[in-house]
């Protein structure tokens, strides 16, 4: 079956997710049938156990969950990604603040980022761009900001719940050192940025706020953490646990 490209005109050719997929397939059956592939087991132990977290209910990790990951252990990861029906490398380098892949990170950032699945997670192979040469260094030009990236996915993404860091009885305040400015942060976000740096608050009066609800609020916590701009307090006064709903609104 031949599908029409789902990638911008001009865009450099990716490999298609079915022979990624297929690839996939017959490594676990190589797997099996010899010695262990190192590509899983050379991941940190710890790493590896952060992501199996997310492994539930048959589903694998999102884009999200890994790059929190990255930045959580400061390990470089290379993350295949499926983008229509193609695949996507994007490596990850965390102490750097820098995502590279093939395509400009505003032509991926343009796209949904809701349907971005994850198929395949490894340590990165390139190295990051820097004054030292190194036949794997990566081209400054295919790099963009981490940042940005991990912003949109947590506002845009698939993930509709906190990250576990943030869940439980929590209340929630930005860093006052936290410099946002990348983000380009207008309206009733960079309003709820300006609240959050005066003081320590609850999802659910996040959620009350002009332009947010529950699921906005979870939203812009779950951004704010993968900047390195939110402090979680569990014993404040006004920490509440995550597991609040907004009470229903009766018919009309």
């Amino acid at each position: 079956m031949i599908f029409e490209s789902t990638l911008p005109a001009g865009a450099p050719e990716l490999m298609r997710a079915s022979g990624f997929k297929r690839y996939l397939d017959e490594s676990a059956a190589d797997e099996r049938a010899g010695p262990a592939s190192t590509r899983l087991s050379s991941l940190n132990p710890s790493l590896l156990r952060d992501l199996m977290r997310f492994e539930r209910d048959g589903r694998g990790s999102e884009l999200l969950e890994v790059l929190a990951a990255s930045l959580r252990h400061g390990r470089q990861l290379l993350v295949h990604v499926e983008l229509g029906h193609h695949v996507l490398p994007l490596t990850l380098f965390p102490s750097e603040g820098l995502v590279h892949g093939p395509l400009p990170l505003a032509t991926l950032l343009a796209s949904r980022l809701q349907d971005l699945v994850v198929l395949h997670v490894e340590p990165a192979l390139l190295k990051p761009p820097g004054p030292q040469r190194h036949p794997l260094q990566a081209d400054p030009a295919g790099c963009g900001p981490l940042a940005l990236l991990s912003w949109e996915l947590a506002l845009r993404g698939a993930r509709r719940t906190l990250l576990p860091e943030l869940a439980g009885v929590a209340a929630y305040r930005v860093t006052p050192a936290a410099d946002l400015g990348v983000l380009g942060l207008e309206g009733s976000l960079a309003a709820a940025v300006a609240q959050l740096r005066r003081a320590t608050t609850n999802l659910r009066e996040i959620a009350s706020w002009p332009g947010f609800d529950r699921e906005r609020a979870i939203r812009l916590l779950n951004g704010l953490y993968l900047q390195a701009a939110l402090l979680v307090s569990r014993t404040h006064p006004s920490a509440t646990h995550e597991g609040w709903r907004a009470p229903r609104r009766a018919p009309s």
